[in-house]
C-alpha cells in the first residue's frame, strides 16, 4: 500500500532523484567470517571480498534465537522477537501451531517505513514476508511461505518467470530423495541462486525503486543439506558472488550494506533431550496420539508443492498409526519387531511423514507443567494457567517454579562433565514486547553454540550426537558506499542495528520502538515516533489458505 509522506511524525524527507538504486541491502544467511576468510584464501567471493576490503567489516551478533524466521524479522524490523512476534518456525495458538508468516509480523518494517517518507523497494527472497505487504515497488516472499507464493503486485511473478525462464522458492527435489544424486542437488542449489539475482535486477529494472533487498538462503542449507562439505559450501558461496557482481553491476546502488541472520560452524559437542530430562524432573506428561510436537518434515512437502501452509494434520495413515498407539502399539515397537528380521530401516524409509511421532510417546502440554516446544526456540514455555488454555501452574507459582526451573537447568552437564548451558536465565533478559507473551518463559543458550537441544522423547539417556554444522551466534556485517565512513572502526554490531542504520543511510528517522541504534558507519538520524503497528495495520495481505497442509522439514531444524 503506498502511503503519502507523514507530516506529522517529526520529519520531512524530500525525494531526490537517483540514476542507479539508492541503497542495496545483500542478506547472505549463515553468512560469517571464519566461513568468509576460508572462502576468501581461496579466491572464491572476490566481489564480497571487495565490499568488505572497501568500506567496514564487523561481527554482527545475532539475537536469542539464532535462527531464519526470527532472525530475519529482526533484521528487516530492528526490534526483538517479543516486539514484533515471530519466536520460531511455528508460531503457537494455544497447544496447536502454525507455519510462522507475516501475518505474525507485528512491527514495521524497513520497506513499510520508506513507503511512508515516499521511497519504493523491491524485495526478493526475504524470509517470512508471505503473503505480502503493500507498498511502493514489489516483493517476492521466499522462505516459509508456499511454492508459487502470491507476490506484490499481483501478476508479478509471473512476469519475472516470463522474462527470466523460471523462478522457485525450494529445491525441486526432497532431501530425502535418494534417486536425486549430490551433484544433482548442488546444481538445483546453483539454480536457485541464479533465480533470486535475475529477478532481483529485473524488479530493478521494471521499478526502479530507492531499496533493493536480495536474500540468499542456500548458503545456509547447504551446510546442513551437506554436512558442511567444502565443495558443495564453495560452490554455492561462489555462485552467490558471482550473482552480487551481477548485481551491483546492473543496478549501480549508492551504497551497499551486506548481512546475515547468525553465523555457521562445527558442533563438537551433544544433542540434549531437554523434554526427557524435564520428564524424569516431574515436569513433563506425557500422551500417545494425537499430532505431537511441530514437524517441519510433512509441512516442508506441502510447500514445496505450492501449497499455504498453516500447519499439519497427521494424515489417515498417521491417525491409525495414533489409535493404535493408544493401545500399546507404537512405532518404536513395531521397530523392535521389525529389527528383528531386518525391515527396520526399510519400514522407515516408505513410511509416511509424521507417522512416528504420531505413534510414539509425545508431550502432553495441556498436562504438563513446562517444556520445551521447539528446539530452536532455545528455551522452556510454562503451562501457565490464565495465559495458556489448560495452564496447570498458577501465577502465584510461576516466578518460584521459574528459579527452580533454572536451578535445575543449570546443573546439567554434558557426559564430559562441563555444563550444557552457558546461560539459563529469564525471558525479560532477552525479551521484551507486545508479543512478549509467545515467547519462552526461560532462555536456555548452549554453552559455547557447541550443543544442540531437541524437544523429541525417548533415546539411549539425554545425550546423543549434535548436526556437524550448525548456527553459531556471529553473523556479519559489512558497509560500502556514498555516507559510509570507511575510516569507522567498530568492534561489533547487532543484529537490531541494521534496520535503522540502513534508514539513517537514507536520510530516514527509524522508530524510536527499534531495539537497535545507528552503527557509527553513518551519520546518525534522530529516531521519531511511529503509529503503533497494531493501530495502523490497514495492509491488505492475501489471506492464507484454510486447508490443513503437510510440508516443511529439508532443512532439519526441527526433528
Amino acid at each position: 500500500m503506498t502511503r503519502e509522506s507523514d507530516q506529522d511524525d517529526g520529519a520531512s524527507i524530500e525525494n531526490e532523484a537517483s540514476s542507479g538504486l539508492d541503497t542495496l541491502l545483500i542478506g547472505i544467511d549463515a553468512g560469517c567470517i571464519p566461513v568468509f576468510d576460508r572462502l576468501s584464501d581461496a579466491d572464491l567471493i572476490p566481489t564480497i571480498d571487495r565490499l568488505c576490503a572497501d568500506g567496514v567489516r564487523a561481527p554482527l551478533e545475532s539475537q536469542i534465537p539464532p535462527w531464519t524466521p526470527s532472525a530475519w524479522p529482526s533484521i528487516y524490523t530492528g526490534v526483538n522477537p517479543g516486539q514484533h512476534g515471530v519466536v520460531g518456525f511455528v508460531g503457537y495458538d494455544g497447544y496447536d501451531y502454525h507455519v510462522s508468516s507475516n501475518e505474525d509480523v507485528r512491527e514495521h518494517t524497513i520497506w513499510d517505513l520508506l513507503d511512508r517518507h515516499g521511497r519504493s523497494s523491491v524485495i526478493v527472497n526475504a524470509p517470512v514476508t508471505h503473503p505480502p505487504d503493500e507498498f511502493d515497488g514489489a516483493v517476492i516472499p521466499g522462505f516459509l511461505g508456499p511454492e508459487d507464493p502470491p507476490c506484490h503486485p499481483t501478476g508479478v511473478l509471473e512476469d519475472v518467470r516470463e522474462v527470466i525462464g523460471d523462478y522457485r522458492v525450494y529445491p525441486n527435489y526432497t532431501r530425502d530423495d535418494e534417486t536425486v544424486s549430490d551433484d544433482e542437488k548442488i546444481a538445483e542449489y546453483l539454480n536457485l541462486v541464479e533465480m533470486r539475482g535475475d529477478a532481483f535486477r529485473y524488479l530493478v529494472d521494471e521499478f526502479d525503486p530507492d531499496f533493493g533487498f536480495l536474500q540468499f538462503q542456500k548458503t545456509d542449507t547447504v551446510f546442513h543439506e551437506f554436512e558442511g562439505e567444502q565443495s558443495k559450501v564453495d560452490a554455492v558461496y561462489e555462485r552467490t558472488d558471482e550473482q552480487i557482481a551481477k548485481t551491483l553491476e546492473a543496478c549501480d546502488p549508492d551504497r551497499v550494506f551486506l548481512v546475515s541472520d547468525h553465523g555457521m560452524g562445527p558442533y563438537e559437542g551433544y544433542e540434549f533431550r531437554l523434554n526427557e530430562f524435564l520428564r524424569d524432573e516431574g515436569y513433563i506428561e506425557t500422551m500417545t496420539g494425537g499430532k505431537g510436537m511441530p514437524s517441519w518434515t510433512p509441512m516442508r512437502r506441502r510447500l514445496r508443492e505450492g501449497e499455504d501452509v498453516e500447519t499439519w494434520e497427521p494424515g489417515a495413515t498417521a491417525r491409525a498409526a495414533s489409535i493404535a498407539a493408544q493401545f500399546g502399539v507404537t512405532a518404536t515397537r513395531i521397530r523392535e519387531a521389525l529389527e528383528r528380521v531386518g525391515l527396520a530401516d526399510i519400514a522407515i524409509k516408505y513410511a509416511p511423514g509424521g507417522v512416528s511421532r504420531t505413534a510414539n510417546e509425545q508431550v502432553d502440554f495441556a498436562e504438563s507443567t513446562a517444556y520445551l516446544r521447539a528446539r530452536t526456540e532455545l528455551g522452556v514455555r510454562i503451562n501457565l494457567e490464565g495465559r495458556d488454555p489448560n495452564g496447570v501452574v498458577p501465577p502465584s507459582r510461576y516466578e518460584p517454579l521459574r528459579e527452580e526451573l533454572i536451578d535445575a537447568l543449570e546443573d546439567v552437564e554434558t557426559p564430559d562433565g562441563e555444563p550444557i548451558f552457558e546461560t539459563v536465565a529469564p525471558r525479560e533478559e532477552y525479551f521484551h514486547g507486545d508479543c512478549v507473551e509467545e515467547t519462552v518463559d526461560i532462555v536456555t543458550i548452549p554453552a559455547d553454540f557447541e550443543h544442540a537441544l531437541t524437544e523429541q522423547l525417548g533415546g539411549d539417556g539425554y545425550f546423543g550426537p549434535a548436526e556437524p554444522w550448525n548456527h553459531k551466534l556471529d553473523g556479519i556485517f559489512a558497509a560500502t558506499g556514498a555516507g559510509i565512513d570507511d575510516e569507522a572502526t567498530i568492534d561489533r554490531a547487532h543484529l537490531y542495528d541494521v534496520a535503522p542504520t540502513v534508514l539513517a543511510a537514507m536520510g530516514i528517522p527509524h522508530s524510536d520502538r527499534m531495539d537497535g541504534d545507528v552503527v557509527p558507519v553513518v551519520d546518525p538520524v534522530e529516531p521519531v515516533s511511529y503509529p503503533d503497528y497494531s493501530e495502523t495495520e490497514s495492509v491488505d495481505r492475501p489471506g492464507t489458505d484454510e486447508d490443513v497442509t503437510e510440508r516443511l522439514a529439508d532443512l532439519g531444524y526441527m526433528d
